[in-house]
């Protein structure tokens, strides 16, 4: 959990974006904060938009309906885990998918893979988000492969790798959902479940969780 200090930089810098006319900041206001969702991206960014405004769209982001639950989630994980050392502290990791139709890749990850869409930007869309509970993972629309298809797939080449507490219900869920496997579940030499899902793209998505 990022500190509540370096939450509040963040929203900050939400503030600023929407005060410089970033359009890529109202699509997060639109989607993430209800009363924003029937405007559009130009009366986003013209709307009054106060920092406790950025707070909330934060907090949301992480999960939590409001800033004051976020501080609370934030005091019982402090409560409960030993101090860090100071300096800059990373806030997350958002790996980037290069596919060729947002759309269809928005369709796959919601249908198949049980993720939300967390925004889509352009018209028609060249960026997007999908999320599953911690996991994001940022979706980039380009003309042709980025990555060598048959070296991909020789050499097991990931484009994102996403952690779990158990492997199997997930790896027993999408194949019930028919997802392509490139790599079935598997207990690995050092004790770890893992499975590769193949997007519509042939992106490979590593999942890892604990052992039996």
């Amino acid at each position: 959990m990022p500190s509540l200090e370096n939450l509040r930089k963040r929203a900050k810098q939400y503030l600023r974006w929407h005060r410089q006319r970033y359009h890529p900041v109202a699509f997060l206001i639109g989607n993430l904060l209800p009363r924003y969702s029937a405007l559009g991206d130009r009366q986003i960014l013209a709307a009054p938009f106060k920092l406790a405004d950025a707070q909330e769209l934060v907090a949301r982001r992480m999960g939590f309906e409001s800033w004051a639950a976020l501080q609370l989630g934030i005091e019982a994980m402090n409560d409960q885990a030993p101090r860090p050392a100071t300096g800059p502290c990373t806030l997350g990791a958002e790996p980037v998918i290069f596919v060729t139709d947002i759309k269809a890749s928005c369709d796959f990850y919601t249908a198949k893979l049980g993720f939300s869409v967390a925004f889509t930007y352009g018209n028609p869309p060249f960026y997007g988000q999908v999320q599953r509970d911690g996991a994001r993972l940022n979706l980039r629309r380009v003309k042709a492969p980025v990555i060598d298809p048959q070296l991909r797939d020789s050499e097991d080449l990931l484009s994102a790798a996403i952690t779990l507490d158990d492997a199997k219900p997930l790896f027993l869920e999408y194949q019930a959902s028919g997802v392509d496997f490139h790599q079935r579940l598997r207990t690995e030499p050092w004790g770890a479940r893992t499975f590769i899902v193949r997007d519509p793209d042939g992106n490979l998505i590593l999942f890892a969780g604990g052992s039996d």
